[in-house]
């Protein structure tokens, strides 16, 4: 039976993830620890989101709570600690997540400096206000309203192992190195599917929740970035391309499938938990 071997939050889009034993599961995503699955996010002055995709750097920026504080770290910088708290007098700031504007609020100039020095570009820090809601697409979800933070579609990355080790098998045998799973930036990694199963899912789900996989996640060039060294190495989509290009998603290779909570919002997920797997057909 499937069973929950990892769950990570990314409290700052694009930065690094933050794995942990539980999490509480939101109808927006993964929350623990006080912080919410991206929950801030880094922006030009103009409000466009940044990613790896284009500052790979992003991946060596450590969130972690600490206190009543988000706790920021990166090499060869000084960390910077972000108040969990609101204050009620945040600066409102509109920020471009794709084709979506949300308005955000703004941490403040000694963040935006911080964020501007470890990237080398001018540029800001925001967080998702409390009072906005932000609908995903209901194209994929069959009708079934949803809403995320500043992920890029959905609330959930569902992907598992098998589905990775099957890509192993392909690198190896191509004379390439294995892939850990942070370079493809799930949510939630599941043991006991066959390879690529989640894609055809129509729910994991016990007594108390259910998660539905809605739509295939289209790889970018963000699984070649080593998330430890955010140094860019051999691009697997050249193998992916073989046998993962997607005809429903216009020829775009994928791995993973982006999930909705459609039962059991603020119930608890658990690392080793195990959940029933339901197909679609």
């Amino acid at each position: 039976m499937p069973t929950l071997t990892q769950l990570i939050l990314y409290p700052i889009k694009s930065c690094a993830g933050m794995p942990v034993p539980a999490a509480t599961l939101l109808d927006a995503g993964l929350s623990a620890q006080g912080v919410h699955d991206r929950e801030w996010m880094v922006v030009l002055e103009d409000g466009q989101f940044l990613t790896q995709r284009e500052y790979p750097r992003m991946a060596l920026i450590r969130p972690r709570p600490d206190g009543d504080s988000l706790h920021v770290s990166m090499p060869g910088q000084p960390d910077i600690k972000l108040p969990l708290a609101w204050s009620g007098t945040e600066t409102p700031r509109r920020v471009r997540v794709w084709d979506d504007l949300v308005d955000a609020a703004d941490c403040g100039e000694a963040a935006a400096a911080w964020f501007s020095a470890a990237l080398g570009t001018a540029c800001r820090l925001v967080r998702f206000r409390r009072d906005i809601h932000r609908p995903t697409s209901v194209k994929w979800t069959g009708g079934v309203a949803s809403q995320t933070r500043f992920a890029d579609g959905y609330p959930l990355l569902l992907i598992g192992q098998a589905s990775l080790d099957d890509l192993n098998v392909r690198l190896r045998g191509a004379g390439r190195a294995p892939l850990p799973m942070d370079r493809f930036r799930p949510n939630l990694v599941v043991d006991g599917l066959e390879a690529f199963e989640e894609d055809y899912l129509e729910a994991l789900h016990d007594a108390d929740l259910a998660i539905r996989p809605v739509k295939p996640c289209a790889r970018c060039p963000i699984p070649s970035i080593d998330q430890a060294t955010a140094i860019p190495g051999p691009d697997p989509l050249d193998i992916l391309q073989t046998y993962r290009a997607n005809a429903r998603m216009e020829g775009a290779v994928c791995i993973g499938m982006n999930c909705i909570v459609v039962r059991g919002a603020g119930t608890e997920l658990r690392v080793g938990q195990v959940l029933d797997a339901e197909l679609a057909f």
